[in-house]
């Protein structure tokens, strides 16, 4: 695990719910298997697992189905204090470009993001996953 950024409780926590959201996956085309888990600021979590479509376009990741989940039962106004992204296939698998720039809309610059790397786990803080990310003025 990465020693730069220490991983605390209930990051693993947020981690295993992730491993538990990935078992529901719809992957019949990739067989790549992802959970991810939400930690709001409110303290409620929010899990979701990507869904595939044959159109391989159409295709939902983990990260963004939780989050439009999240958004759902919580309104618009939610805000991520971490997340949790973990597969059932032993391969890194940090959160892709798309499912970064929408996570920026609603997590906390700061906020630590855990995900599978080739050397185990790895947690960064969000605004290192996304140096630049693109933002509406006066938001």
């Amino acid at each position: 695990m990465n020693d730069q950024f220490p991983v605390e409780p209930a990051l693993l926590s947020l981690l295993d719910e992730a491993r538990q959201a990935a078992l529901h996956a719809y992957a019949p085309y990739s067989g790549f298997r992802v959970g991810a888990a939400l930690r709001l600021t409110t303290g409620e979590v929010v899990t979701g697992t990507n869904v595939e479509n044959v159109s391989y376009g159409l295709t939902i990741c983990a990260e963004r189905s939780a989050l439009v989940r999240a958004v759902s039962q919580f309104g618009p106004e939610i805000r991520i204090a971490a997340v949790a992204v973990a597969n059932l296939n032993d391969a890194p698998s940090p959160p892709c470009g798309a499912c970064r720039q929408v996570l920026a809309e609603f997590i906390l610059p700061d906020a630590p993001v855990i995900f599978p790397a080739n050397d185990g786990e790895q947690v960064l803080p969000f605004r290192e996953l996304l140096p630049l990310a693109f933002e509406m003025k006066g938001k």
